[in-house]
């Protein structure tokens, strides 16, 4: 039975959010486990959980609880990459493998297209074709009792990169779109080269330290989540029985820059709209960035869509979630208004839950940026 929503307003007195609330009632009766909610706008900041943070216990997310963020990592790296850019060190639309000189990557890849996903590398987490089939990467992202088993293996990035580019492509460089999150363990390894640091160091000291955002992590190999956080489940069928397993601690170098993060939603609030307000980029690589391609939606480690009335209004963001945690991070662009978000959940090998995601992205935003 699921636990109705418990709210904290940080914005003046009596301006509670009722239709907000609703939603994350409805979410929480979806059968997402629990969701931490942070909304900044005109009238303030606004806060909110709904549902529990551990199964079989009553107490509810904690409000600004730490979360593995999935592919909101992506913008972070890509902005590093950005900063590169502007400091005239990378070149945009030059080949991407002259700052990768120890793979052999086809000269034709832009970095563009390893941020834009335009590059066709192979996802060493695994390929899905239209039809449905699927060719596998790295044998941790097998579904069911295998991933649960080799979810605390270390995997090197330069491992990851290889065993993609040992992949046939899937198009020709520039010739169409794919998600690749082995695009993203490419631009990461690329900020490594040119500035001869680890990519932790780098975003400590060019977004996290700047900012001010203590909550978040580049976690490397660590398994280890700060606390408070909600927990994270995943579920599988092994000789006729179900089980249901904690995964909150787990090794992310699987995916790598690719989705390897944990944050905060109030820290996810202040990357996103400082992003979008231009304190991280000059305008001219923002609007690079934030440029969609025709077939996706995606710009560079940003997605674009347009909400509100007659959708007058850019929305930029990038969602992400695995293994049982999720984050949601929008931003109008101006920055003046945003929505970020923290989920538990019980994932699964046919990701059961993957409607129910789709359906409180869609709902929030709805909510906040629909009027």
């Amino acid at each position: 039975m699921s636990q109705s929503p418990h709210t904290t307003a940080n914005s003046p007195a009596g301006a509670d959010r009722p239709q907000l609330r609703g939603v994350l009632q409805e979410i929480v009766d979806s059968g997402i486990t629990g969701i931490q909610l942070r909304v900044h706008d005109e009238r303030g900041a606004w806060t909110a959980t709904a549902g529990v943070a551990e199964l079989g216990r009553g107490a509810e997310p904690p409000t600004n609880g730490h979360v593995r963020i999935g592919s909101n990592t992506k913008t972070f790296t890509a902005t590093l990459v950005l900063q590169l850019v502007a400091e005239g060190k990378v070149d945009l639309d030059a080949p991407a493998v002259d700052h990768l000189p120890e793979f052999d990557l086809d000269r034709r890849i832009t970095v563009r297209m390893l941020l834009q996903h335009t590059s066709g590398v192979f996802n060493h987490t695994g390929e899905f074709s239209e039809d449905g089939t699927v060719a596998p990467g790295i044998p941790s992202t097998i579904a069911g009792k295998e991933w649960v088993d080799k979810r605390f293996h270390t995997y090197r990035p330069q491992d990851l990169a290889r065993l993609s580019l040992s992949k046939p492509p899937r198009f020709e460089p520039g010739a169409g779109w794919s998600y690749s999150n082995t695009n993203y363990v490419l631009a990461r390894l690329l900020v490594e080269n040119v500035t001869g640091l680890p990519c932790a160091e780098v975003t400590q000291e060019r977004i996290l330290r700047p900012l001010g955002l203590t909550g978040t992590v580049v976690p490397g190999a660590s398994q280890d989540i700060p606390e408070p956080y909600a927990h994270a489940y995943y579920r599988y069928e092994d000789a006729g029985r179900t089980h249901t397993v904690d995964v909150s601690r787990q090794n992310p170098s699987w995916v790598d820059a690719g989705g390897d993060m944990i944050s905060t939603a109030q820290d996810l609030h202040t990357f996103i709209s400082a992003l979008a307000r231009g304190e991280l980029l000059p305008a001219p690589l923002l609007a690079e960035m934030s440029k969609p391609h025709p077939e996706s939606g995606f710009g560079l480690g940003l997605r674009v869509q347009q909400a509100g009335p007659d959708g007058a209004d850019t929305l930029l963001f990038h969602n992400g979630g695995h293994s049982g945690h999720a984050a949601l991070m929008y931003s109008t662009a101006d920055g003046s208004r945003t929505l970020t978000a923290a989920l538990n959940y019980v994932d699964d090998a046919e990701m059961t839950l993957a409607g129910p995601f789709m359906k409180a992205q869609e709902s929030l935003v709805e909510a906040v940026f629909g009027s």
